[in-house]
């Protein structure tokens, strides 16, 4: 059993103010994300749900309002795999470990399936076999809070099962995570709706603000 988060797993946003470009696409977002629990964040495409997540992960800074969490207590998984082409599964998964100060990969093989697969070159996997590595990644960091950008993916019905099930582990040894998507996973999960924190542009703007490039994972 993957021993229980080191840190306390709480996450809250206190009126932020998120830009994209340098102008302002969400302000006064207020929330908090407690240990054991999973908040399914919605919005339409565009709305800035990745924007948000950036800033949460400290990828950008907020131009107003305040992230409150630990240090170290957050992973942030993007759209991209990330993965190290050259190398087999259990070595980017061992890397990853290395990185977070972990060793063991053995939750992240079987949690995702992947122990046919650990001696193979990433980049003869299938599209879903590479999403299911680079979610495994997610097992060896150690870190409570996961921000998960459409983690789903290129995954079929029982990968996303899959990672269902490794949400749900994840949660109830006192993680928690923050996941947008526009499918159900089967969580017992709140949402929580971008669409009202819409900005007006005229309101603020600053230009030394821009995320213009898009992590795999942090």
């Amino acid at each position: 059993m993957r021993d229980l988060p080191r840190h306390n797993a709480r996450l809250a946003a206190e009126n932020l103010t998120v830009t994209r470009g340098g102008v302002p696409i969400l302000q006064g977002v207020s929330f908090t994300l407690n240990p054991g629990e999973v908040l399914i964040l919605r919005g339409p495409n565009g709305s800035g749900k990745t924007t948000l997540l950036r800033t949460l992960a400290g990828l950008q800074p907020p131009l107003a309002g305040e992230v409150q969490a630990e240090p170290e207590t957050i992973t942030y998984g993007a759209h991209a795999d990330g993965l190290k082409a050259t190398l087999s599964v259990e070595e980017n998964l061992r890397f990853w470990a290395s990185v977070h100060g972990q060793s063991d990969i053995t939750n992240a093989v079987e949690g995702f399936n992947l122990a046919g697969l650990v001696e193979r070159p990433s980049a003869n996997l299938s599209a879903g076999q590479k999403r299911r590595l680079g979610l495994a990644r997610l097992l060896v960091t150690g870190r409570p809070i996961w921000l998960l950008d459409e983690p789903t993916v290129s995954l079929d019905v029982p990968s996303v099962q899959l990672f269902a099930d490794a949400v749900r582990a994840h949660v109830a040894q006192g993680g928690a995570a923050l996941i947008a998507t526009h499918i159900d996973l089967g969580l017992e999960a709140a949402s929580f709706d971008i669409g009202p924190y819409k900005a007006d542009p005229a309101t603020a703007s600053d230009p030394a603000h821009s995320d213009g490039f898009d992590e795999a994972f942090l």
